[in-house]
C-alpha cells in the first residue's frame, strides 16, 4: 500500500481531534472521513462500486447495495456507460435438448 502525504497543518488537526477524543486514532479519523465522502458524493459511489465489481471483489447485487441503486438500476448505469456485463449461460444445444424434453419444440 503507499504511503499517504498528510499536510503538516492537517495532521496537527488530526491531532488534535484525536487527543481531544472525537476519534481513538488518525485511522479512525480517515475511516470516518472517507465514509462522509462517499455518502455526500453519489458518483464516486457508484464509480467504485462499478470497479469493484469489474476487479470480482464483489456481487453484482452488493455493488448495487453500495452505489445506493437497485439491481436494476445498477445495471441500467453500467450499460449507460458502455459496460457489457458477461453472464455464463447453457449453450443452444443444452437449450434445444431441454426444450425437445419439454415437447416444446
Amino acid at each position: 500500500m503507499e504511503a499517504v502525504y498528510i499536510p503538516e497543518n492537517i495532521n496537527e488537526e488530526f491531532d488534535i481531534l484525536v487527543k481531544k477524543g472525537y476519534y481513538p486514532s488518525k485511522s479512525d479519523l480517515l475511516k470516518d472521513a472517507f465514509r462522509t465522502l462517499l455518502n455526500t458524493k453519489a458518483e464516486l459511489r457508484v464509480s467504485l462500486a462499478i470497479e469493484l465489481y469489474l476487479k470480482g471483489n464483489i456481487s453484482i447485487a452488493r455493488a448495487a447495495e453500495l452505489s445506493g441503486l437497485t439491481t436494476i438500476e445498477f445495471k441500467e448505469v453500467m450499460a449507460g456507460r458502455g459496460i457489457i456485463r458477461k453472464t455464463e449461460g447453457k449453450s443452444t444445444t443444452e437449450i434445444d435438448t431441454k426444450l425437445k424434453k419439454l415437447g416444446i419444440i
